[in-house]
């Protein structure tokens, strides 16, 4: 039973691949900022909206006009016979209300700074989407080395089982017990390599990597040191989110809306030039006009475009406190995650995690010495595993708690792959 359970460790060592260089934080941030394709369509936007100032802020295209006057229909062409026929040149050229094109400019600049804040966003969640991928592939090879270091210790059981099986002094159902445990292990084992699989592809879809592409091991994740108090980090998410830039822009974008609709109320003036070639024997001619738009439908339309513009401007200014409500609700959530785990943590490394491993030596001296039983050692053992892999987790989640408020306050720290925190 023995040589089959070393067998089975010894296919899913092999069938896991071997890296020889550790997976580094840092440097798959530093490639998802240049290939992720939500960031590059991000860049995009800003490309697109850049180019639409200058188009604003431009008159619109002059007009030219040409055409030929005949008198009669005896003939197409008689030019030179006829007096009234002549040859028309004209070109006019719209001039909007002095402050429409700059209000029109200062719109779509608006609009190009709110898509650069955006920007920012998908950057900072980009970064805290790799921090999380990276530090659950990071808690599934953690479990994988706490399973195999914890069935050396089924074996201990299952050699003391077997020691008292021979003597007599035991029951078979021990030993099988013992054994069963360890392959519970082994298909714990089998699904974190499943997951560390599924982890992986979905980090370098995020990285802009193939979802095949190999990756090594994470490394060792520091412990992040973070003092702040969550009023401070409230503060700073004020004056630091991108959230809050987009929105802010927004509402600069929708008041300029405001005063453009309200220009609308004044005349566009059009200039026309024109020209008429004539014969000889009659002196050509020549007009210069102005033409002007009258507004006279302003109950239904510019009043109207007025209202709408005075709605999304309120409908702006909403979403900006929505928005400033939304991430201080974030901020405490995770403020409050990482302190519950720093808490749970000092629980299972101090307390939980040294204690019942005794309580797991003494049950095993007393199996030995026939004075305990060997259910009371595998729960033992078991309870052990338990808390072992909870303070992985609360690592993890604390870690991902400060990403996540890194991103929602607009600090960024570098990240690290140096040890800072033992677990055991």
């Amino acid at each position: 039973m023995r040589n089959l359970i070393s067998l089975i460790l010894n296919i899913l060592t092999l069938a896991s691949p071997v890296f020889a260089e550790e997976l580094n934080l840092q440097q798959l941030i530093d490639e998802a900022l240049k290939n992720n394709h939500e960031i590059l369509i991000a860049k995009a936007k800003i490309n697109t909206s850049k180019f639409r100032i200058p188009q604003a802020k431009s008159l619109p295209d002059p007009m030219f006009m040409f055409g030929y006057q005949n008198e009669g229909f005896r003939k197409l062409y008689n030019f030179s016979e006829s007096p009234d026929s002549q040859w028309m040149f004209s070109a006019s050229q719209t001039f909007p209300f002095p402050g429409k094109l700059s209000l029109k400019g200062e719109m779509a600049s608006w609009d190009a700074e709110s898509q650069k804040a955006f920007s920012e966003v998908i950057r900072l969640k980009t970064i805290t989407r790799v921090k999380e991928l990276y530090y659950d592939l990071f808690l599934a090879y953690k479990n994988i080395d706490l399973i195999k270091d914890r069935t050396i210790l089924f074996s201990r059981i299952e050699d003391a089982a077997l020691s008292r099986y021979s003597a007599g002094m035991a029951p078979q159902q021990e030993v099988l017990m013992a054994q069963t445990e360890k392959y519970m292990l082994l298909e714990k084992e089998t699904m974190l390599r499943q997951k560390i699989q599924s982890t992986e592809a979905m980090l370098n879809t995020t990285i802009g990597r193939d979802v095949s592409s190999p990756l090594g091991r994470p490394a060792e994740v520091s412990y992040t040191i973070f003092p702040q108090n969550m009023e401070g980090l409230i503060n700073t998410a004020y004056a630091n989110s991108p959230e809050i830039r987009v929105r802010e822009k927004m509402i600069r974008g929708a008041e300029a809306k405001v005063e453009m609709a309200k220009r609308e109320y004044y005349p566009d003036f059009t200039i026309n030039g024109s020209y008429f070639l004539r014969n000889k024997e009659v002196p050509d001619m020549w007009s210069l006009t102005t033409t002007i738009n009258i507004p006279i439908f302003y109950k239904t339309k510019q009043k109207q475009a007025v209202n709408e513009a005075e709605a999304s401007l309120s409908e702006a200014r909403h979403e900006l406190e929505s928005t400033k409500i939304m991430l201080s609700s974030a901020i405490r959530d995770n403020y409050s995650m990482l302190r519950t785990a720093e808490k749970l943590m000092e629980l299972y490394k101090n307390g939980l995690i040294p204690k019942t491993y005794q309580d797991f030596e003494a049950a095993l001296a007393g199996y030995i010495t026939g004075k305990v039983e060997a259910i009371t050692v595998i729960s033992r053992l078991k309870s052990l595993i338990e808390f072992e892999t909870l303070y992985w987790n609360q690592f993890v989640e604390r870690e991902k708690a400060v990403a996540r408020i890194e991103a929602i306050t607009g600090v960024e720290r570098q990240a690290s792959g140096v040890k800072g925190q033992e677990g055991k």
